[in-house]
């Protein structure tokens, strides 16, 4: 059965919602399509905050230089001063929308974090800033009429016609059935792809589908190879990897060893404010050289007052598990965090499939380089959210609306195992990702890991097995290509950057890896 409206947004994270607000201001119908629950993104999941330049302090060229240099080089000039430029504003509206950030005396409190020459961090609720500005967002949503949130509804393929994207295919969360949905354009804010590592800050949903379905569509993939990891997970044993943010090191937080003794002295001179792949790469040296699978994040200088109100759902979940941070160690190993590579897109989100547009983590906008800076994802994700909504109306302007009643041909068919990922597929990969494609890379083993990949894509598998592996080999394969290290991007056979690699890697369905000089086009 064939539905019809006027645009799609899948995602529900800061960009898709941004995105549908700016497309239903033009009373423009859009349909939301989430795979799980309607506030369930990578979004949601932000604890440290949202940068932007608004204390007295502070100025535009301080956030994009901080910006440029945590890129390593590969940032976009352009991307970020968009980003920067146009932040402030889109903060000062979510703040008119109700988004509560933390004041002191009915000022704005803002935070330091690693790699910022200022106090720019905005947040909320101490540790819980993604959740309060996606509340805010999702009841902004709700006020306009011609918004349509659908959750549990997992978009499976995207539909392509002469070369443009004229619809997607879902699962019915009723039905349980396919569906094909068409619109004039289709705005993918699917997120990233962290659940492809073993250990990983991401929530379930993070399974990169919407890179992959834009793959295989056709869209050109940037920067695959780089992936950031986060410093500082909570690790215990039979646990999930909990984020334990980048504002507590901001705050004063240290790293020790097994010894009790503080190491970052000995890789950085910036200590834990070190930006993230420099503190990540510190840590797994130091428990190599330790012997332990753990390195200990220290707040017991601080006291428990402070504590409760600046982190207080990391307080309540380290308590959980017997842990209390005003007075014990906590234990900490880096986990995947964060993909800058990711659809190819102008500075409006046009992907290079028309029709097709995309904003936030899912994509590359050339803002973040080889590294992201910390607390530009949210911001990112409102910034591109709006100028995607805005160029999706811009574009369909002269484009009558698609004709319905027929079926429509998905860049793949349905698969009657389509509904996940197989578990011996995901534990395979995840592994793999994790000891040949992680922190620390090589020839030999990005090589095995290839090979792995081709063995598990061998055997039958379902639409979501097949992204999941797909992706896991478009990161591998470009991670193989850039002989260098730079960012979150390190080969310890090319420990070194490389001026000829100041390129971005362009990949393409049925084409060889290729470099550009930009990712704008």
């Amino acid at each position: 059965m064939s539905l019809e409206t006027d645009f799609v947004v899948i995602g529900s994270g800061v960009a898709g919602l941004r995105a549908a607000i700016e497309i239903a201001g033009s009373g423009a119908h859009v349909s939301v399509l989430t795979k799980d629950k309607t506030s369930e993104s990578n979004s949601e999941y932000a604890q440290g905050g949202v940068a932007v330049v608004l204390s007295d302090d502070d100025k535009a060229e301080l956030h994009e230089g901080d910006t440029l240099v945590a890129g390593a080089g590969l940032c976009d000039e352009m991307a970020v001063e968009v980003l920067v430029a146009e932040g402030t504003k889109y903060i000062k509206q979510l703040i008119d929308w109700g988004t509560e950030f933390d004041r002191d005396g009915g000022r704005l409190v803002f935070t330091q974090e690693a790699a910022h020459s200022r106090r720019r961090i905005l947040h909320a609720h101490g540790d819980s800033t993604g959740r309060e500005i996606v509340r805010a967002m999702i009841a902004r949503a709700r006020q306009e009429k011609t918004i349509t949130l659908t959750p549990f509804a997992n978009t499976e393929s995207l539909i392509i016609e002469d070369n443009r994207c004229v619809g997607v295919r879902f699962l019915d969360p009723i039905l349980r059935s396919p569906r094909s949905l068409f619109a004039r354009g289709v705005v993918l804010c699917t997120g990233g792809a962290g659940q492809l590592f073993q250990h990983s800050t991401n929530p379930a949903v993070a399974t990169g589908d919407g890179m992959a379905m834009a793959y295989f569509a056709g869209a050109e993939m940037a920067d695959m190879e780089f992936v950031q990891f986060h410093p500082t997970a909570l690790n215990l044993e039979n646990s999930p990897r909990f984020l334990l943010s980048e504002a507590m090191r901001g705050e004063g937080g240290i790293l020790r060893n097994k010894y009790g003794e503080r190491f970052m002295g000995n890789y950085d001179e910036r200590l834990e404010l070190a930006p993230r792949d420099i503190v990540s790469r510190s840590i797994v040296a130091e428990m190599r050289r330790t012997g332990t699978r753990s390195v200990y994040l220290d707040m017991t200088a601080m006291s428990e007052s402070f504590l409760r109100g600046r982190f207080p759902k990391i307080y309540e979940t380290c308590r959980f598990y017997n842990l209390d941070i005003a007075k014990d160690l906590l234990p900490v190993s880096p986990a995947s965090h964060y993909c800058m590579g990711g659809i190819r897109t102008d500075l409006h989100g046009r992907s290079t499939i028309p029709g097709l547009y995309a904003a936030g983590e899912v994509t590359c906008t050339g803002v973040h380089g080889a590294n992201r800076l910390a607390s530009n994802s949210l911001l990112e994700g409102l910034v591109f959210g709006a100028r995607a909504g805005s160029s999706i109306l811009e574009d369909a302007a002269g484009i009558a609306p698609v004709e319905v009643g027929r079926e429509g041909e998905p860049v793949f068919p349905s698969s009657e195992e389509h509904l996940g990922v197989t578990t011996a597929v995901k534990k395979r990969v995840k592994r793999v990702m994790w000891e040949r494609v992680g922190i620390l890379r090589d020839r030999n083993s990005l090589k095995r890991a290839l090979s792995e990949f081709d063995q598990i894509e061998s055997a039958h598998l379902s639409t979501a097995s097949r992204n999941f592996v797909t992706l896991a080999k478009l990161i591998a394969t470009a991670a193989l290509w850039r002989e260098e290290s730079r960012g979150g991007h390190f080969r310890t056979d090319f420990t070194s950057p490389d001026e000829k690699w100041r390129v971005h890697s362009i990949q393409k369905l049925g084409a060889e890896i290729s470099a550009a000089g930009e990712i704008s086009f």
